[in-house]
């Protein structure tokens, strides 16, 4: 009983701090689970990390589902993007998770805190790309969706730390941006979470 409520506690500390940070739950969430894996002894300890990144993108199944839906009502979402975006998301989501599979935990740690060092040195010296170009075409977009999708399965994140900077660097308006990675994070959450399982 005591780990389903370290697991609702866990919840409510990474659900707070997404909201109030505008970090993606996965950042806090894959650390916090390996660890409670481990003190649990019941998860093989060169598999715990795989554990906890497949459990922590299968979260944002749920977390995608509301904010694409609060995006969606305040007309924030531009579907032909996401549309467009979603094949390449779909397929870096399946390489990435292959990937994982291979990769023993020590280098896949290494991956992930490297990743989140990049994201805090991002907000901390508030470094934003300048609007300078158009979305590329189908072949581009697919591109960058599969490098997306492929990051956002390896360090268990709904995408957004990567897909808003792409999509304002190509001049899409901040808030459409934001609204657009919110709904590109439910497709991440699929093929994510099926390729974890």
């Amino acid at each position: 009983m005591s780990w389903w409520l370290a697991y609702i506690g866990l919840g409510l500390f990474a659900g707070f701090f997404a909201g109030l940070l505008g970090i993606g739950g996965g950042l806090v969430m894959v650390p916090m689970l390996a660890m409670m894996f481990a003190a649990q002894a019941v998860f093989p300890p060169n598999e715990v990390l795989h554990l906890a990144l497949g459990t922590s993108v299968a979260t944002i199944l749920f977390t995608s589902i509301s904010s694409l839906r609060t995006h969606h009502q305040h007309g924030a979402v531009l579907w032909k993007v996401v549309i467009q975006i979603t094949p390449g998301i779909l397929f870096g989501t399946l390489l990435g998770t292959l990937f994982a599979s291979k990769v023993p935990a020590k280098p896949l740690a290494l991956f992930f805190t490297a990743f989140v060092c990049l994201v805090a040195l991002q907000l901390v010296l508030d470094l934003k790309p300048k609007a300078s170009r158009e979305l590329p075409g189908a072949g581009g977009v697919f591109a960058v969706g599969s490098g997306i999708g492929a990051v956002s399965a390896l360090v268990a994140i709904g995408g957004g730390s990567l897909t808003v900077p792409f999509l304002t660097w190509c001049n899409v308006r901040v808030q459409n941006a934001i609204g657009t990675s919110a709904a590109i994070g439910f497709p991440i959450a699929i093929g994510s979470s099926l390729g974890y399982i």
